[in-house]
Protein backbone atom coordinates (compact mmCIF):
# COMPACT_ATOMS: atom_id res chain seq x y z
CA UNK A 1 0.00 0.00 0.00
CA UNK A 2 1.41 3.35 -1.01
CA UNK A 3 1.71 6.21 1.47
CA UNK A 4 -0.85 9.02 1.17
CA UNK A 5 -0.06 11.41 -1.66
CA UNK A 6 0.09 15.22 -1.48
CA UNK A 7 -3.64 15.54 -2.19
CA UNK A 8 -4.58 13.23 0.64
CA UNK A 9 -2.22 15.01 3.04
CA UNK A 10 -3.71 18.37 2.09
CA UNK A 11 -7.24 16.98 2.56
CA UNK A 12 -6.27 15.69 6.01
CA UNK A 13 -4.78 19.07 6.94
CA UNK A 14 -7.91 20.90 5.78
CA UNK A 15 -10.09 18.49 7.79
CA UNK A 16 -8.09 19.14 10.96
CA UNK A 17 -8.28 22.90 10.45
CA UNK A 18 -12.06 22.68 9.96
CA UNK A 19 -12.40 20.65 13.16
CA UNK A 20 -10.40 23.19 15.17
CA UNK A 21 -12.35 26.14 13.75
CA UNK A 22 -15.66 24.36 14.35
CA UNK A 23 -14.99 24.18 18.08
CA UNK A 24 -13.64 27.72 18.44
CA UNK A 25 -14.09 28.61 22.15
CA UNK A 26 -14.69 32.25 21.21
CA UNK A 27 -18.24 31.27 20.20
CA UNK A 28 -19.70 32.22 23.57
CA UNK A 29 -23.34 31.67 24.41
CA UNK A 30 -25.95 34.20 25.60
CA UNK A 31 -25.97 32.82 29.17
CA UNK A 32 -23.47 31.55 31.71
CA UNK A 33 -25.04 28.11 31.29
CA UNK A 34 -24.38 28.05 27.55
CA UNK A 35 -20.83 29.30 28.12
CA UNK A 36 -20.05 26.44 30.49
CA UNK A 37 -21.57 23.80 28.18
CA UNK A 38 -19.72 25.17 25.13
CA UNK A 39 -16.45 25.25 27.06
CA UNK A 40 -16.86 21.59 28.06
CA UNK A 41 -17.69 20.61 24.48
CA UNK A 42 -14.57 22.40 23.28
CA UNK A 43 -12.34 20.61 25.81
CA UNK A 44 -13.76 17.20 24.95
CA UNK A 45 -13.40 17.74 21.20
CA UNK A 46 -9.82 18.97 21.61
CA UNK A 47 -8.89 15.73 23.38
CA UNK A 48 -10.94 13.67 20.90
CA UNK A 49 -9.03 14.97 17.86
CA UNK A 50 -5.57 13.57 18.79
CA UNK A 51 -7.15 10.33 20.07
CA UNK A 52 -8.88 9.92 16.71
CA UNK A 53 -5.67 10.64 14.82
CA UNK A 54 -3.71 8.06 16.87
CA UNK A 55 -6.43 5.42 16.41
CA UNK A 56 -6.63 5.99 12.65
CA UNK A 57 -2.82 5.94 12.38
CA UNK A 58 -2.72 2.59 14.20
CA UNK A 59 -5.43 1.24 11.90
CA UNK A 60 -3.54 2.43 8.81
CA UNK A 61 -0.32 0.83 10.09
CA UNK A 62 -2.06 -2.47 10.79
CA UNK A 63 -3.67 -2.56 7.32
CA UNK A 64 -0.43 -1.66 5.55
CA UNK A 65 1.72 -4.08 7.54
CA UNK A 66 -0.47 -7.17 7.83
CA UNK A 67 -2.90 -7.14 4.91
CA UNK A 68 -0.80 -9.54 2.82
CA UNK A 69 0.20 -11.81 5.71
CA UNK A 70 -0.99 -15.28 4.72
CA UNK A 71 0.19 -16.92 7.96
CA UNK A 72 -0.87 -14.59 10.80
CA UNK A 73 0.17 -15.49 14.32
CA UNK A 74 -1.66 -14.32 17.44
CA UNK A 75 0.16 -12.08 19.91
CA UNK A 76 0.09 -13.99 23.17
CA UNK A 77 1.38 -11.25 25.45
CA UNK A 78 2.66 -7.70 25.11
CA UNK A 79 2.89 -6.02 28.48
CA UNK A 80 4.07 -2.71 27.08
CA UNK A 81 1.10 -2.51 24.74
CA UNK A 82 -1.37 -3.49 27.47
CA UNK A 83 0.15 -1.00 29.90
CA UNK A 84 0.09 1.75 27.28
CA UNK A 85 -3.57 1.43 26.34
CA UNK A 86 -4.61 0.92 29.99
CA UNK A 87 -2.82 4.05 31.22
CA UNK A 88 -3.86 6.02 28.14
CA UNK A 89 -7.52 5.12 28.62
CA UNK A 90 -7.33 5.92 32.34
CA UNK A 91 -5.78 9.33 31.61
CA UNK A 92 -8.51 10.17 29.08
CA UNK A 93 -11.29 9.09 31.47
CA UNK A 94 -9.79 11.14 34.30
CA UNK A 95 -9.61 14.19 32.05
CA UNK A 96 -13.21 13.76 30.88
CA UNK A 97 -14.45 13.17 34.43
CA UNK A 98 -12.60 16.16 35.88
CA UNK A 99 -13.68 18.50 33.08
CA UNK A 100 -17.31 17.32 33.26
CA UNK A 101 -17.49 17.62 37.04
CA UNK A 102 -16.24 21.19 36.83
CA UNK A 103 -19.29 22.02 34.69
CA UNK A 104 -21.95 19.69 36.10
CA UNK A 105 -21.37 20.98 39.64
CA UNK A 106 -22.12 24.57 38.63
CA UNK A 107 -25.48 25.92 39.94
CA UNK A 108 -26.35 27.31 36.51
CA UNK A 109 -26.07 23.92 34.78
CA UNK A 110 -27.73 21.03 36.63
CA UNK A 111 -27.43 21.82 40.33
CA UNK A 112 -30.96 22.08 41.83
CA UNK A 113 -31.93 25.71 42.30
CA UNK A 114 -34.48 27.30 44.62
CA UNK A 115 -36.30 30.46 43.61
CA UNK A 116 -36.33 31.42 47.28
CA UNK A 117 -32.60 32.13 46.82
CA UNK A 118 -33.37 34.93 44.35
CA UNK A 119 -32.50 38.38 45.64
CA UNK A 120 -34.04 41.72 44.76
CA UNK A 121 -32.10 42.18 41.53
CA UNK A 122 -32.92 38.72 40.15
CA UNK A 123 -35.81 37.88 37.83
CA UNK A 124 -38.22 35.07 38.70
CA UNK A 125 -40.42 33.54 35.99
CA UNK A 126 -43.06 30.90 36.76
CA UNK A 127 -43.37 28.62 33.71
CA UNK A 128 -46.67 26.75 33.47
CA UNK A 129 -46.88 24.20 30.63
CA UNK A 130 -50.12 22.70 29.35
CA UNK A 131 -51.50 20.95 26.27
CA UNK A 132 -50.49 22.72 24.08
CA UNK A 133 -49.04 26.02 25.18
CA UNK A 134 -47.24 28.01 27.86
CA UNK A 135 -48.01 30.59 30.49
CA UNK A 136 -45.17 32.72 31.81
CA UNK A 137 -45.87 34.67 35.00
CA UNK A 138 -43.66 37.19 36.79
CA UNK A 139 -44.71 36.72 40.44
CA UNK A 140 -42.79 39.80 41.61
CA UNK A 141 -44.78 42.05 39.30
CA UNK A 142 -48.56 42.39 39.36
CA UNK A 143 -50.44 41.63 36.15
CA UNK A 144 -47.33 40.59 34.18
CA UNK A 145 -48.06 37.39 32.25
CA UNK A 146 -47.34 36.24 28.70
CA UNK A 147 -48.04 33.13 26.66
CA UNK A 148 -45.60 33.07 23.73
CA UNK A 149 -42.64 35.21 24.81
CA UNK A 150 -40.35 35.48 27.83
CA UNK A 151 -38.71 38.88 28.24
CA UNK A 152 -35.53 39.18 30.32
CA UNK A 153 -32.94 41.87 31.09
CA UNK A 154 -29.29 41.34 30.15
CA UNK A 155 -26.58 40.72 32.78
CA UNK A 156 -29.13 39.42 35.31
CA UNK A 157 -29.67 36.16 37.17
CA UNK A 158 -32.92 34.45 36.19
CA UNK A 159 -34.84 31.73 38.04
CA UNK A 160 -37.31 29.64 36.01
CA UNK A 161 -39.84 27.75 38.16
CA UNK A 162 -41.26 25.08 35.83
CA UNK A 163 -44.40 22.97 36.30
CA UNK A 164 -47.18 21.35 34.26
CA UNK A 165 -50.98 21.42 34.43
CA UNK A 166 -51.57 18.04 32.78
CA UNK A 167 -48.89 15.76 31.27
CA UNK A 168 -45.10 15.76 31.18
CA UNK A 169 -43.64 18.59 29.09
CA UNK A 170 -40.08 19.89 28.73
CA UNK A 171 -38.93 23.53 28.75
CA UNK A 172 -35.95 23.94 26.41
CA UNK A 173 -34.03 26.89 24.94
CA UNK A 174 -31.02 25.25 23.21
CA UNK A 175 -29.06 28.42 22.39
CA UNK A 176 -29.22 29.46 26.04
CA UNK A 177 -28.26 26.00 27.30
CA UNK A 178 -31.55 25.62 29.20
CA UNK A 179 -33.58 22.42 29.51
CA UNK A 180 -35.82 21.15 32.30
CA UNK A 181 -38.78 18.75 32.44
CA UNK A 182 -42.18 20.00 33.59
CA UNK A 183 -44.05 17.47 35.76
CA UNK A 184 -47.67 17.71 36.92
CA UNK A 185 -47.89 18.73 40.57
CA UNK A 186 -44.13 19.35 40.86
CA UNK A 187 -41.89 22.40 40.61
CA UNK A 188 -38.43 22.26 39.02
CA UNK A 189 -36.27 25.36 39.23
CA UNK A 190 -33.31 26.21 36.99
CA UNK A 191 -31.10 29.25 37.28
CA UNK A 192 -28.91 31.04 34.76
CA UNK A 193 -27.50 34.49 34.08
CA UNK A 194 -28.06 36.35 30.82
CA UNK A 195 -24.95 37.80 29.20
CA UNK A 196 -25.98 38.78 25.69
CA UNK A 197 -28.97 40.54 24.13
CA UNK A 198 -30.98 38.76 21.45
CA UNK A 199 -34.01 36.62 20.68
CA UNK A 200 -33.82 32.85 21.18
CA UNK A 201 -36.21 30.06 20.20
CA UNK A 202 -37.73 27.81 22.83
CA UNK A 203 -39.57 24.47 22.47
CA UNK A 204 -41.29 21.70 24.32
CA UNK A 205 -38.94 18.73 23.80
CA UNK A 206 -41.12 16.05 25.41
CA UNK A 207 -43.74 14.50 23.14
CA UNK A 208 -47.01 15.50 24.81
CA UNK A 209 -49.78 14.89 22.29
CA UNK A 210 -51.06 15.68 18.82
CA UNK A 211 -50.19 19.41 18.94
CA UNK A 212 -46.80 18.98 20.57
CA UNK A 213 -45.07 20.72 17.63
CA UNK A 214 -47.03 23.91 18.31
CA UNK A 215 -45.56 24.37 21.80
CA UNK A 216 -42.99 26.96 20.85
CA UNK A 217 -42.05 30.28 22.41
CA UNK A 218 -39.30 32.89 22.25
CA UNK A 219 -36.99 34.37 24.86
CA UNK A 220 -36.04 38.00 24.28
CA UNK A 221 -33.09 39.40 26.22
CA UNK A 222 -32.96 43.19 26.16
CA UNK A 223 -31.20 46.09 27.87
CA UNK A 224 -32.03 46.96 31.47
CA UNK A 225 -33.90 50.17 30.63
CA UNK A 226 -35.84 48.49 27.82
CA UNK A 227 -36.84 45.73 30.23
CA UNK A 228 -38.06 48.23 32.84
CA UNK A 229 -40.11 50.01 30.15
CA UNK A 230 -41.61 46.67 29.07
CA UNK A 231 -42.51 45.82 32.67
CA UNK A 232 -44.18 49.19 33.08
CA UNK A 233 -46.25 48.67 29.94
CA UNK A 234 -47.28 45.17 31.06
CA UNK A 235 -48.31 46.30 34.54
CA UNK A 236 -50.53 49.02 33.12
CA UNK A 237 -52.32 46.93 30.51
CA UNK A 238 -55.78 45.41 31.16
CA UNK A 239 -55.67 42.06 32.92
CA UNK A 240 -57.34 40.30 29.97
CA UNK A 241 -54.85 41.65 27.41
CA UNK A 242 -51.96 39.15 27.04
CA UNK A 243 -48.87 39.73 24.90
Amino acid sequence: MRSPGPRRRRALLVTLVVLVVAVDPALAGPTTTADLINELRYKLLIIAIPVTIVAEAALYYAIKTFRNNDTPKPTLENRRLELTWTLGTAAILLFVGFASYGVMAQPSVVYPADKADADGDDVVVDVDAYQWGWEFNYPRHENVSTDTKVVLPVDTRVFFSISSRDVVHSFSVPEMGLKQDAFPGEENVIMTQTTEQGTYQGYCTEFCGVSHAKMTFTVEVMGQQEYQNWLGDQEQRPATDES
